[in-house]
């Protein structure tokens, strides 16, 4: 388990049609031929003109990148698990994960959302409650964090056994994930549990 790998900021991978499930914005449709209109001589550009275009194509880069992070507070909610799931859901819907091209896609989605369940939920009961959730995607990776000011570290019951009531949880999270660890907080009480998920192939 690792607790200190760096988290890469957002990459711009988007999903296809068709294809593998990634996060970004859905490739565009193809259509039919568009008829051919007649040509207008282009008047060259004033100066006034050049210089405003540069600066609105620089204003929508950092919305594009911040899409693919999303950030929910929970402090003091009621229901904080199934809003995470909603939220998270929404996520998954806007990046191309759902709704499901394949079994395998769907199969993907369900762990997602299985794991934020598990993630919120062991928060609620073992940390005073969840303070935020952060879904972020990047380069095929579902990366999941919740942060809380609990003092504890969750870790798999082991051994585990599937028939004793409670404790599954985070037994759940090791089998799902790629990876998943605890970074505590550098300023104070609490911490943040991330895991990973891959996006399926």
């Amino acid at each position: 388990m690792s607790t200190t790998r760096p988290w890469p900021p957002p990459g711009d991978s988007g999903p296809q049609p068709g294809g593998s499930a990634s996060c970004g914005t859905p490739s565009p449709v193809a259509r039919g031929p568009v008829p051919a209109r007649p040509s207008v001589p282009a008047e060259p550009p004033s100066a006034g003109t050049a210089a405003s275009a540069e600066p609105a194509a620089e204003a929508h880069a950092p919305a594009a990148a911040a899409a693919r992070t999303r950030r929910l507070r929970l402090v003091d909610v009621s229901g904080a698990v199934p809003m995470a799931r909603d939220f998270t859901r929404a996520a998954l819907t806007d990046w191309g994960w759902l709704p499901a091209l394949t079994a395998d896609h769907r199969a993907a989605a369900e762990d997602v959302l299985l794991v934020v369940s598990e993630l919120v939920t062991n928060a609620c009961l073992h940390a005073d409650g969840p303070e935020e959730l952060r879904v972020s995607c990047a380069d095929k990776v579902l990366r999941l964090e919740v942060t809380d000011l609990g003092a504890g570290a969750p870790a798999p019951r082991n051994p585990h056994r599937a028939g004793r009531p409670g404790g599954h949880g985070m037994f759940i999270v090791q089998r799902l994930c790629l990876d998943w660890g605890v970074v505590r907080n550098e300023n104070g009480a609490g911490k943040t549990v991330w895991a990973e998920l891959a996006a399926p192939s």
